[in-house]
């Protein structure tokens, strides 16, 4: 049985199908990655630019100390995630840029490893968060 996989070199331009699902599988994926990262999903917006016919928009997850964004822009080089740090989510600045694959959306682990690396969200060790909510409480 063969699997098809979403080709995200595929170009979006004038491909409004191919436009979607760059869309809806960026936007999951981003989300799932950013969720293995252990951070609080209260504190996530996701934005969607659906742009012109002639390139892909692109879909932000807006985490309060961290900015995904999945788009083929830079297309030439092979680059579609945005992830940099930011300071809260009105912070559309944010930190430096880093950017890495679009195939990376199909590793969610080495994504989500990705996303902890330059942002440091979920970096603390489990019995470091236990106590710091304990002394919260």
């Amino acid at each position: 049985m063969e699997i098809d996989m979403f080709q995200w070199d595929k170009s979006c331009s004038y491909d409004e199908q191919q436009k979607k699902t760059l869309s809806y599988d960026g936007a999951f994926k981003a989300e799932e990655a950013r969720r293995r990262t252990q951070s609080a999903t209260r504190q996530l917006r996701c934005r969607s630019n659906k742009a012109g016919m002639a390139v892909s928009g692109e879909v932000t997850l807006h985490h309060a100390c961290a900015y995904i964004q999945v788009g083929q822009f830079g297309f030439a080089s092979g680059h579609g995630i945005l992830i940099r740090t930011c300071k809260g989510r009105k912070d559309y600045i944010g930190g430096p840029n880093h950017f890495v694959d679009l195939t990376m959306l199909d590793d969610i682990s080495a994504l989500a490893a990705a996303v902890r690396a330059i942002t440091g969200i979920g970096r603390q060790e489990p019995s470091q968060s236990r106590a710091a909510q304990s002394r919260a409480a």
